[in-house]
């Protein structure tokens, strides 16, 4: 949103609520640099700092700061304000410091008074200004700055989550309080108090009676000479506590006489000052924030080698992690192109060209190689072109004619380097390569080195583009697809109409960026704790997901569509039924129209909660809050639970199978999850719904290739759970497992003291199984509580009679923690690793979710290291026994097979023993296997 044009346009920035707020924003997915500094408290403030300058253009601005060190005027009066406030968490105090260099950089004002906070400043200079002409700004999430605005003076709350700013003026306020005067917002704050600032109020008054008693007596002071209106412990507690009543208002007052000097010269905005920007912005590696600023780019550097710890000077330096981990940041300001680097890429288009190419490649120990095609979907791509480079800087491409056969005929003059068991192929994501390569009768052999898999298991939650990676590490601007062929839209020309010469630079370059990535990246691969995770599970399994991938699974789409009607009919009738529990027709799709039919038409509550825009609260959380308060939310729910699955799964998945195999086909992707966890996508197949009735009902869908088959299931059996008992070393349930007992019922029996676990209830072994699954996740009582409907109290005795049964888990538990702040970092049993920069925060929030992920990651990144290498075994066999039986799917932690039925007994024999056998832990793993016509039925 935009403010008016105003000629005296003034804003003032309430600095540290700004700056908390921005850090709190990116919570759960922090902004970690590169040398594993948290920079979410300054990218957040610095941004909204932008947002203000461009789009609000002020003549005037300053930010406020409370000013460090001694006591303020509030402290003096009250000793305990503010005590009870967390520290500060390091990440946000780290950016301070920045954040002010950023300010003045912009050359913008920083304002501060000994003895005072920001709001007294905000509060002075907002009065003087107003007397002077001017319109203030007070911009701050603050509801204390309330009890400030006037017809010039109005509060700033810069949006948050998508949503824009507002502005409060007087009816703002006055609507909000409820209240006949702003002023009056004191009386409020004084009555009700604030837990953040513990400012104590009068016991027993919270919002909705402060306001209460505002609206009919006025102020404070005239409460407490109408003290005779009261009854009871109302009245004792105004009597009692008037003393404390007076002093919170006036701690929640805002001064507005400090002696700070207002002068509007020093606040104009100014022109910032270039060469501190790009200091400053580059030590933060803002990018972005440099080319909105300054209009162009600065380049960021890498100050380590691309071990996988962004993070590790935060805990000092590893005996593995590299020297250049203590180097300096290095201040670039252009990046290297292909113009600057003057590379030797060379155009083949002779028989006798390639020919000579060929026996210069078979020479070599390493190729890289490229591909060009004109299609995303490499099983349906054609080649336009490919390039190859064995040193750097220099490149060769072979381009093509849109004639399938006669480009495999020159595809296969190639093979010889394809498969060569010896020379080793490089490439950025290897997969989609190999695939188009595939597609021309030609296979690759011998080892393979992708790089976008390399910097995956060194930085497992960076970004792995290629042309990421080359402006990081190599200080390189790559050249962008858009110069080829145009930007995306209808005069889009396609890769056929590009000039050769242009894609001959354009390949070449991939080659030749992608072998220098490789020489970068490969010393560290050969780090111990990264090297059998590289070349014997990352690698490897390409060719399984490739495999996987070309295969596809057969759907039922006749089947899709006869559901899809039912579900229309199961839709229909929900809209009726609660149409008519509403009394009046409306749009359920629409939240703004159920939000005022929940809860001003039925008014299913009292306490309805709204979001920032001051709408009902239709989220599913809520909905489910109010479960119980009326017949009709049971009803949405499941009319919402309905239209996803109809539109997100059953009516698109049709139209996803693959014209010319008749096919599903998923795209399995190695480099998303920092776990270890395969993701599939287009269409993602590991969400397919399994908990709901409905749900089950698209695995119907999915079925065997034909009569001669089988649509076989294979599922490791509650191994998250077996690999925390191997880890931690539990007795207990070492026991369980190796006994075959049901884990949950065992459980069950320990936790709630049964001698025979046949006398365990279904809700027991329930409970039990939660608790089994939530410790995985760090879950606490009040988590507990909340999943299983019961009281915080039940639940707190059960996880203590759980840890009290299995007292190794709690001490495996907290060793991890331990480990992973001595480290940083966590590893699963193949040695695969998590850093968890947030691990020392003193932040309880911030630690914690850093602390579950301790937990958690060695957990689920064990298994799936585990069915990683189950899979690259089982697809050897099949290959060695030449079964024409497929592995065809992969979902989670379990393994879907196309079964030819003539070979049921060998493929159970392989699959149990390759699955079973994966790795040794001190307590069996088991698989549940089913054969069947489809994936329900198998599952």
């Amino acid at each position: 949103m935009l403010t008016p044009k105003i000629e005296k346009k003034l804003f003032l920035l309430d600095s540290f609520a700004l700056i908390y707020r921005a850090y709190y924003a990116f919570i759960k997915a922090p902004r970690i640099n590169s040398k594993g500094i948290n920079t979410s408290a300054a990218f957040g403030f610095t941004n909204a700092l932008l947002d203000i300058i461009n789009n609000e253009q002020p003549t005037h601005i300053a930010v406020v700061f409370d000013a460090p060190g001694g006591p303020t005027n509030r402290i003096e009066q009250f000793e305990q304000y503010k005590a009870q406030r967390e520290a500060m968490p390091e990440d946000i105090r780290n950016m301070i410091d920045p954040i002010k260099e950023i300010v003045k950089a912009l050359n913008i004002p920083i304002l501060m008074k000994t003895g005072y906070e920001a709001d007294d400043v905000i509060g002075t200079l907002a009065k003087i200004a107003e007397t002077q002409g001017y319109v203030t700004y007070m911009m701050t999430p603050d509801k204390d700055f309330g009890q400030l605005v006037t017809e010039k003076s109005l509060i700033y709350k810069p949006g948050r989550g998508g949503k824009p700013a507002s502005i409060m003026g007087i009816p703002e306020v006055l609507e909000k309080f409820e209240v006949e005067r702003t002023d009056q917002v004191i009386d409020i704050l004084g009555l009700w108090g604030d837990a953040s600032d513990n400012i104590p109020g009068i016991p027993g008054i919270g919002e909705k009676t402060a306001k209460e008693l505002i609206q009919k007596y006025g102020s404070m002071e005239a409460i407490f000479e109408h003290l005779d209106d009261f009854k009871g412990k109302r009245k004792e507690n105004l009597t009692n506590f008037k003393e404390q009543g007076l002093l919170s208002k006036q701690l929640a007052t805002i001064i507005t006489d400090v002696d700070v000097p207002f002068i509007p010269e020093e606040l104009k905005i100014g022109e910032p000052n270039k060469e501190q920007l790009i200091a400053i912005l580059t030590e933060l590696e803002f990018k972005g924030i440099a080319k909105r600023i300054l209009g162009e780019e600065i380049v960021v550097t890498a100050t380590q080698s691309p071990v996988g710890s962004g993070q590790l000077d935060l805990f000092g330096t590893p005996q593995d992690a590299p020297q250049e981990l203590t180097k300096e940041p290095e201040v670039i300001t252009e990046l290297k192109t292909v113009e600057s680097e003057k590379p030797n890429y060379h155009f083949i288009d002779s028989e006798e060209g390639r020919k000579q190419l060929i026996q210069t490649l078979l020479q070599q120990k390493s190729v890289c190689f490229d591909t060009e095609t004109d299609n995303l979907e490499s099983r349906n791509a054609d080649l336009v072109g490919m390039a190859f480079s064995y040193q750097e800087k220099e490149g060769f491409y072979i381009p093509f004619t849109n004639d399938f056969e006669q480009t495999k005929k020159i595809v296969q003059e190639f093979s010889p380097i394809f498969e060569s068991t010896s020379i080793e192929k490089i490439a950025h994501n290897i997969k989609y390569d190999e695939q188009v390569i595939n597609r021309y009768g030609v296979t690759i052999q011998g080892p393979r080195f992708d790089t976008m898999i390399a910097h995956y298991l060194l930085t497992p939650d960076g970004r792995h583009n290629m042309d990421l990676l080359a402006e990081y590490y190599l200080h390189y601007k790559t050249i962008h697809i858009e110069s080829l062929i145009g930007k995306r839209g209808k005069d889009q020309k396609t890769m056929w109409e590009a000039d050769q010469k242009l894609i001959c630079t354009y390949c070449c370059e991939d080659t030749d960026i992608t072998l220098q990535l490789k020489n970068l990246f490969e010393p560290e691969i050969q780090k111990e704790y990264v090297k059998d995770l590289f070349y014997k599970i990352e690698m490897p399994l390409t060719e399984v997901l490739k495999s996987m991938e070309q295969e596809g699974v057969q759907l039922d789409i006749a089947r899709l569509n006869e559901f899809s009607k039912e579900l229309d009919v199961s839709i229909k009738d929900l809209e009726e039924k609660i149409t008519g529990l509403a009394g009046m027709e409306f749009n359920l799709d629409s939240p703004k129209q159920l939000g005022e039919v929940l809860f001003e038409v039925l008014q299913i509550s009292k306490k309805a909660k709204k979001t920032k825009t001051g709408q009902y609260s239709t989220s599913e959380d809520t909905l489910q809050a109010h479960i119980n308060d009326h017949p009709i939310i049971p009803l949405i729910l499941d009319y919402r639970s309905l239209r996803k699955l109809k539109s997100t799964y059953v009516d698109p998945l049709p139209d996803l199978v693959d014209d010319t195999s008749g096919r599903l086909h998923t795209h399995f992707m190695q480099t998303v999850t920092a776990t270890g966890r395969l993701s599939s996508t287009n269409p993602n197949l590991q969400n397919i719904p399994i908990r709901t009735e409905k749900g089950r009902e698209i695995r119907k869908a999915f079925i065997a290739r034909n009569d001669d088959y089988y649509f076989m299931s294979a599922d490791y059996s509650q191994i998250e759970l077996r690999i925390i008992a191997a880890l931690s070393g539990d007795k207990n349930m070492i026991e369980a497992f190796k006994n075959k007992q049901d884990i949950h019922a065992s459980t069950a029996a320990k936790v709630y003291g049964i001698a025979d676990i046949k006398d365990v209830t279904k809700e027991q072994r329930s409970n039990a199984k939660a608790v089994n699954f939530g410790i995985i996740y760090g879950q606490s009582a009040f988590g507990l509580s909340q999943n299983l409907g019961i009281s915080r109290g039940e639940a707190k005795t059960i996880i203590d009679n759980y840890f009290a049964q299995y007292p190794t888990i709690v001490k495996y538990i907290s060793d991890v923690k331990e480990k992973a702040k001595e480290l940083g970092y966590v590893e699963t049993i193949m040695g695969r690793r998590r850093y968890l920069p947030d691990i020392h925060s003193t932040n309880a929030i911030v630690r914690g979710f850093a602390e579950r992920n301790a937990i958690n990651a060695p957990i689920q990144g064990s298994a799936a290291d585990i069915i990683k290498i189950a899979m690259i075994h089982i697809y050897k066999r099949f290959q060695e026994e030449k079964l024409v039986s497929k592995m065809i799917l992969q979902i989670h932690d379990e393994l879907i097979f196309d079964v030819l039925k003539t070979e049921k007994d060998i493929v159970e024999k392989i699959v149990r023993e390759e699955m079973e056998g994966a790795v040794q832990l001190v307590v069996p793993l088991d698989i549940e296997m089913e054969f069947a016509e489809n994936w329900l039925a198998a599952h």
